[in-house]
């Protein structure tokens, strides 16, 4: 670490404040990058993120910054920006820290690369990790008990840097050098809870939503290891576990947009009213374009694609309902 131990957070969304106020429990000074002005003057003067995470009062040791500059001179730094804006925020950056811990879910529209990827193409010099796991913001920013992947491309040795600086009491990370498979699940569990969300909206039951975790875990499982994740990664935080909280509450963003579809809201109107991203409405059609790429059957994802452009909820849940009776370890 440098000098004073500062650890940076780039993005001051939900996400990113929760990540900042767990790093600074134990008193360290966290750096956190916000694209507005008027947040990096609340959360340095009112220690508060009233517009993303208004339930946390902040760490005094929290500062925030809108000078990209500022976050490169850091050992150590987590990227919570959105999926789709990775790219071009890094890319700004006129220097990269030596670890870089990306903590979006998603893959980019357009070009179907992992965050991973994109992350090694705009610093090139940077060691990559992947942070991921059931965590919804504000149980973290409270300090209550949370388990996390930490997927590191550089092997032990990065684990053995990363480690001392985000584990906490109640924020406990597990090893994994699987990096694919750690962004996999965080980026196919985002679409499937927008499907859970629809069952839940339509009133389709529990059985239902069950019966749909199930299928959307073999989906993943099928995609995941089509791209060389791990079977054992998919199965352990970053993958089931993270499913599991997605798609079982109306606190993922995810979910709450599924819901809102099932109850006959408009995909367009819905997603152009919310701050927060619900990455999955991204994700969505690439990963449908990936999926067929790879000749990889993924129906429950195709089926939030087209719900995504429009076709009505109740249509799309009866063409997964009529789909032919297979064996359940076939598509």
């Amino acid at each position: 670490m440098n000098g004073n131990g500062t650890v940076g957070v780039l993005g001051a969304g939900a996400w990113g404040t929760a990540l900042a106020q767990m790093l600074a429990s134990d008193g360290r000074n966290v750096l956190i990058w916000a694209r507005e002005d008027e947040l990096v003057s609340e959360i340095n003067t009112g220690h508060s993120n009233s517009l993303f995470l208004p339930s946390a009062a902040l760490s005094p040791t929290i500062r925030a910054t809108g000078d990209l500059a500022e976050m490169a001179g850091l050992d150590v730094l987590l990227a919570v920006t959105p999926a789709q804006h990775l790219a071009a925020v890094l890319g700004a950056m006129p220097a990269h820290p030596a670890d870089i811990v990306l903590c979006s879910k998603g893959i980019e529209a357009g070009t179907g690369r992992l965050m991973n990827h994109v992350a090694r193409d705009a610093a090139k010099d940077s060691a990559i990790a992947v942070l991921s796991g059931p965590t919804f913001a504000h149980e973290v920013a409270a300090g209550l008990p949370t388990a996390v992947t930490l997927a590191c491309g550089g092997g032990e040795a990065q684990w053995e840097r990363l480690h001392p600086v985000i584990a906490r009491p109640a924020f406990r990370p597990y090893y994994s050098d699987d990096v694919t498979g750690a962004e996999i699940g965080g980026a196919v569990k985002n679409v499937l809870a927008i499907a859970c969300g629809v069952v839940d909206g339509l009133g389709l039951g529990q059985n239902a939503r069950a019966a749909l975790i199930a299928r959307g875990y073999a989906e993943m499982l099928r995609f995941g290891e089509a791209l060389g994740a791990e079977r054992e990664t998919l199965a352990g935080l970053c993958g089931l576990g993270d499913l599991v909280l997605t798609c079982s509450s109306t606190a993922s963003r995810n979910f709450s947009l599924g819901k809102a579809l099932g109850e006959g809201g408009d995909a367009a109107t819905l997603m152009a009213d919310r701050r927060t991203v619900a990455e999955g409405a991204h994700t969505a059609p690439v990963l449908t374009e990936l999926a067929a790429r790879h000749g990889v059957a993924m129906p429950i994802v195709a089926a939030v694609y087209r719900l995504l452009g429009g076709a009505p909820a109740g249509e799309i849940v009866a063409g997964l309902l009529a789909r032919p009776l297979t064996a359940e370890t076939d598509a």
